[in-house]
């Protein structure tokens, strides 16, 4: 009988997102993929430090070593190098005791329509590319910043998942942040009272908050539960609007944060994020010196959509 994902949260992870790749990297960026090759061949045996997403999917497994029977949690490796030069990213996940025992690797082709086949919940990257073509895809897809990685205890072993997000263009549409780029804070505001009822047009992350709010809901008071929170500059009176989606949407956030401007970097570090989702690289560049984070691309019907090839905020 065929192994079946269906019912299962699918955690799709780059092998930079997961490990510390950066000399490999450059390897591969200033001297081309055969000399990449030659050195990950060349050090086959030499285990990988944990990169900036290693806690986020320790932590998700161990809703798995939980579990009394059906294992929850499904996580692929998703790569664009070949199996051959792959062969150390599994060297390394069987050093760590990590129990991940699947993988696309397409030697250079893109990834997004074979996450797509796999019906993926979350692509988390540190190709923005390879992020940006997921999220066209309709797949949660991020960038996770690398950068601060040896500052995240890799070897915590905590009871409880911590999952933090941005509010609109990551958990909801962006047109409601349009109007305040655009127009302003008082526009937006009154805009925002006015449709104080209607709900928020879904974002790109609202696929896997339903994901985990199953989890949840599934999960129950076990040994290891998932605890969300919205982090979002939005405050009164635009707060209702958002109560009133997830209200529609019958999920749940744990914890909520109406910021109104203030900072987020002390928040998310108050609530022990394994992963923060934001849509603004001033917030995910910022909040990664604390916790790890994630910038989420613009999807294709964007007012905020940058040409191809530019970063933005």
């Amino acid at each position: 009988m065929p192994y079946d994902m269906t019912d299962k949260l699918k955690i799709a992870v780059g092998s930079r997102a997961l490990f510390r790749l950066e000399k490999e990297n450059e390897i591969f960026e200033n001297e081309g993929i055969e000399a990449y090759e030659r050195y990950q061949r060349e050090h086959e045996t030499d285990i990988l430090l944990p990169g900036a997403g290693f806690r986020l999917v320790k932590a998700l497994l161990q809703l798995n070593d939980a579990a009394n029977a059906v294992q929850p949690v499904e996580i692929l490796i998703a790569s664009r190098n070949s199996a051959d030069t792959g062969s150390r990213v599994f060297r390394s996940l069987e050093r760590y005791g990590l129990d991940i025992s699947r993988g696309i690797f397409t030697s250079g082709a893109g990834l997004a329509p074979y996450l797509k086949a796999f019906d993926i919940d979350l692509f988390l990257t540190a190709n923005p590319a390879d992020a940006q073509a997921a999220i066209d895809c309709g797949i949660p897809a991020a960038t996770i910043v690398t950068d601060h990685a040896e500052r995240y205890d890799a070897e915590e072993d905590l009871r409880e998942i911590r999952i933090a997000f941005d509010g609109d263009a990551v958990l909801f549409s962006d047109e409601a942040e349009a109007v305040f780029k655009q127009e302003g804070l008082e526009a937006f505001s009154e805009r925002e009272r006015a449709l104080a009822d209607q709900p928020l047009p879904e974002g790109p992350f609202a696929k896997f908050l339903r994901a985990l709010n199953r989890l949840q809901r599934e999960g129950g008071t076990g040994p290891v539960s998932i605890r969300t929170a919205l982090v979002t500059s939005r405050n009164a009176p635009a707060h209702q609007r958002v109560i009133s989606t997830l209200r529609a949407w019958d999920v749940r956030i744990d914890e909520s944060f109406f910021l109104g401007g203030l900072p987020k970097t002390e928040i998310l570090r108050a609530f022990g994020a394994h992963i923060f989702f934001d849509d603004q690289k001033i917030y995910t560049e910022a909040a990664a010196d604390a916790v790890p984070s994630a910038k989420v691309p613009y999807g294709p019907g964007s007012v905020f959509r940058r040409p191809e090839g530019a970063e933005g905020n």
